[in-house]
């Protein structure tokens, strides 16, 4: 369009950007609500993701350093596979690298990230262990391929680091294999399914079961 002199463009939107409908998004929020309200993300702890398309990869996550109980549904980002922020205010965790590989290697749909007090305290506990071994419990069946209480998984364990590319590579080698999470030592736990409604569920069964484990302990159980 001319005016006087000047010509004015109208900005396109790249094509290759995903935009991230309402829905979307309030279903994102209500889930990070959802897991603070039950004291697995307190302060600014946790992180949380949900795919919006896997070619090219590009997440809807919240943005670093805020209450995951109260940012509202128009403030998350979006990201690109190289953990680059496409739409939004806000600047991406530094743990956006490791959902990006877990995503990468298992085509999940979203990954939720949580520091309850069990997986904070039992990272830690089998820390050179290299992982908890849970097994008979009914609660085994709300993870998906296990029909049956007679089961046992094992939850991969790895050291904490400041390094995401350490981290990445510690996971690496069991993600395939994992029980839909893994835990780093006195930090805790991610956990993932083919998409964010089988991610929450994943989540919650396996911080069930890792309460579960630390009741044991407290109350001198060994079995």
């Amino acid at each position: 369009m001319h005016v006087g002199r000047y010509v004015l463009y109208r900005r396109r939107r790249d094509k290759r950007i995903v935009t991230a409908n309402q829905t979307q998004r309030e279903r994102l929020t209500e889930v990070m609500q959802g897991i603070h309200q039950r004291g697995w993300c307190d302060g600014t702890g946790g992180n949380f993701s949900m795919v919006l398309q896997h070619q090219p990869l590009q997440l809807l996550m919240a943005p670093s350093g805020v209450d995951k109980g109260q940012v509202p549904a128009d403030q998350l980002i979006v990201v690109d596979g190289q953990g680059k922020v496409l739409t939004g205010k806000g600047k991406a965790s530094a743990e956006t690298a490791l959902h990006l590989r877990i995503v990468e290697a298992t085509q999940a749909g979203a990954v939720l990230h949580t520091h309850s007090v069990p997986g904070t305290v039992l990272s830690r506990h089998y820390e050179n262990t290299g992982g908890i071994v849970l097994e008979g419990w009914e609660m085994l069946k709300g993870l998906v391929g296990i029909n049956t209480h007679a089961s046992s998984i094992t939850i991969p364990v790895i050291h904490n680091s400041q390094s995401m590319d350490e981290l990445g590579e510690a996971i690496a080698p069991f993600l395939e294999t994992s029980p839909y999470g893994f835990l780093v030592a006195g930090h805790g736990l991610y956990a993932w399914g083919a998409d964010l409604n089988a991610s929450k569920r994943h989540l919650e069964i396996l911080e069930f079961l890792l309460k579960v484990r630390l009741t044991q302990m407290q109350i001198g159980d060994q079995r």
